[in-house]
């Protein structure tokens, strides 16, 4: 296929300026998608974006990754409902560097002729004066024209500074800039950047009489309404220090049925006919989550790696009464405190776990897990309390410091479904 019918089939495509399609059949071309290091990671937000310039250099075409060292010092208004903070210049470096070493992960930077090229719009900007700027690109572009934008127009009742009006005009002098400059005839992104990316091909259009190109991809929504991208801890970043690989895993395992259909299209490069036939495998039986685990394991090897995928899997066990208690040993504190958000957490004392704890004063009296030591003792004799992934059937049994997790943790479960997490301190 080629790059248009690979997004078209994968449901990628939004807008596309008229031309587009017969101009990259012509061959190689160079397009580019900017990235705002607003903070120091990716989110799962950017992946579409970023499987976008991968199908772009699949397709024998050449990739460019815009970093926005000094659109990232003006805000895009797009999408949002007040003004952004704005970073310091330290700040923004730092991003900068981070989002750049990120992206190097997914685009071939040494494949010939089509190597993907990362470009930072600051090294043009950084010694252009105001009045040099409004000369050549201000004049180009009428304040009517750039009134008429959805972006500024939904601003208008709560305000809009001139800093953040003033940024798609920043943003189309990239584009003519890498037109100039690189031969760049595509810029592509979200369709919320449809407006600034305009911009840009009528600037090109203006100062130069020549032809450019847009694409974009549809917004991401998820079929319950909320945000996609977000849960209760905030943002699934790309980052393991800021979004574990374990919950990374389980964003994608939990998605709705509906979303996991279109998901696996826009953020896998599973061809069509597996695609298809995974679909038709996940109809026969939902409750397996064919399609959930499908998605997930793609994207965790492909975000993280092989060992994450085995360790968020798992993980996973655990919660349904599969895991062991060799997997326990071994499992990092970050990845237990992570499988046990929302589990109730107790704290004991560390001395007097050295000194050893009767396992029915533990259950009861030093946790309250089990109302009484009668109550205890019924669960314990029954088989129903597990220390560890392991069965504790001995009422006299005595729990002591060396079954702590990582020197610190007591994983306790009563009945199948009911788990504690006991922290020695």
């Amino acid at each position: 296929m080629t790059f248009v019918e690979e997004l078209r089939w994968r449901g990628m495509i939004h807008d596309m300026m008229p031309g587009t399609e017969e101009y990259l059949a012509k061959g190689m071309a160079s397009g580019y998608i900017g990235f705002d290091p607003t903070a120091d990671s990716l989110h799962i937000g950017s992946l579409v974006q970023i499987m976008l310039l991968m199908h772009f250099q699949r397709a024998g075409h050449k990739p460019l990754a815009l970093v926005g060292g000094a659109t990232g010092m003006v805000g895009d208004p797009s999408g949002k409902s007040e003004e952004r903070n704005l970073l310091d210049e330290n700040t923004l470096n730092h991003n900068v560097a981070c989002v750049r070493a990120q992206l190097e992960k997914f685009l071939d930077f040494d494949c010939g002729a089509n190597s993907a090229e990362m470009v930072n719009n600051f090294d043009w900007f950084k010694n252009m004066s105001f009045l040099e700027f409004i000369r050549d690109a201000g004049k180009h572009i009428t304040v009517n024209y750039m009134m008429a934008k959805d972006s500024v127009k939904r601003r208008l009742e709560t305000g809009i500074s001139f800093t953040e009006f003033s940024y798609q005009l920043v943003q189309g002098y990239d584009y003519y800039w890498l037109y100039s400059n690189k031969n760049c005839r595509l810029q592509m992104g979200g369709s919320d950047q449809w407006g600034n990316i305009v911009t840009g091909t009528e600037l090109i259009r203006r100062k130069s009489s020549g032809e450019a190109f847009a694409l974009t991809s549809p917004l991401i929504t998820k079929s319950d309404g909320s945000k996609f991208g977000k849960t209760e801890r905030g943002n699934v970043w790309l980052d393991p220090k800021k979004t574990s690989p374990y919950q990374f895993y389980q964003f994608w395992l939990n998605c709705a049925d509906e979303d996991a259909a279109r998901f696996i299209r826009i953020f896998t490069f599973m061809p069509k006919e597996q695609v298809e036939a995974l679909e038709a495998q996940h109809a026969t039986a939902p409750e397996q989550r064919i399609l959930q685990k499908a998605l997930a394991a793609d994207l965790t090897i492909r975000i993280h790696s092989e060992q994450d995928l085995k360790n968020s899997e798992e993980a996973s066990r655990i919660l349904f009464g599969q895991g062991t208690a060799e997997m326990l040993r071994t499992i990092d504190e970050r990845m237990l405190l992570d499988l046990m958000e929302g589990v109730p957490q107790v704290d004991i004392s560390l001395t007097e776990l050295n000194n050893g704890i009767p396992v029915l004063d533990l259950l009861t009296e030093k946790t309250n897990i089990l109302p009484s030591k009668g109550e205890a003792r019924k669960m314990v004799t029954a088989g129903g309390v597990s220390i560890n992934k392991e069965k504790c059937a001995d009422v006299a049994a005595v729990i002591n410091s060396s079954m702590l997790i990582g020197g610190r943790y007591l994983l306790i479960q009563k009945g199948k479904k009911n788990y504690f997490l006991v922290k020695a301190g």
